[in-house]
């Protein structure tokens, strides 16, 4: 299966929610928490099926955060891993290409953290918390 990236777009929120919605314990942001209200991101493709998305915040420094990885829970193909993969590529070719420096992600998940460590990213071994709160 042929495996494809592009940016995130308008239409692409209500798959993303039903996504969140069906992994247990999570809950998706608002719209506007998310990098260009909802569609400042990645989205990977196999074939016509979405796979897997996430987000990439710029900021004012040389520094991004790749964040809100979130893949579509039925997807069971054996190329799932590879397309995660491709997202995290994908995503360090736009910021480099930005100029950014520095990529930085915040996560729980042991499977995604595990390919983030093969990919060459240090991960601090102990746990972190998101914390936010609405201004």
């Amino acid at each position: 299966m042929k495996l494809s990236t592009r940016k995130l777009q308008e239409t692409d929120w209500d798959t993303l929610v039903s996504w969140w919605s069906n992994w247990k314990g999570w809950q998706h942001p608002p719209k506007d928490f998310l990098p260009d209200n909802g569609t400042g991101g990645i989205i990977v493709y196999s074939n016509d099926i979405p796979v897997v998305a996430g987000f990439i915040y710029f900021t004012n420094s040389k520094a991004v955060l790749l964040e809100w990885i979130v893949s579509n829970p039925e997807y069971r193909e054996n190329n799932r891993q590879e397309a995660i993969e491709l997202l995290i590529n994908t995503a360090e070719k736009v910021c480099k290409d930005q100029g950014s420096k520095y990529i930085f992600t915040i996560g729980r998940n042991k499977q995604l953290t595990n390919t983030h460590k093969r990919m060459g990213y240090k991960v601090d071994p102990s746990p972190s918390h998101e914390i936010t709160k609405k201004l």
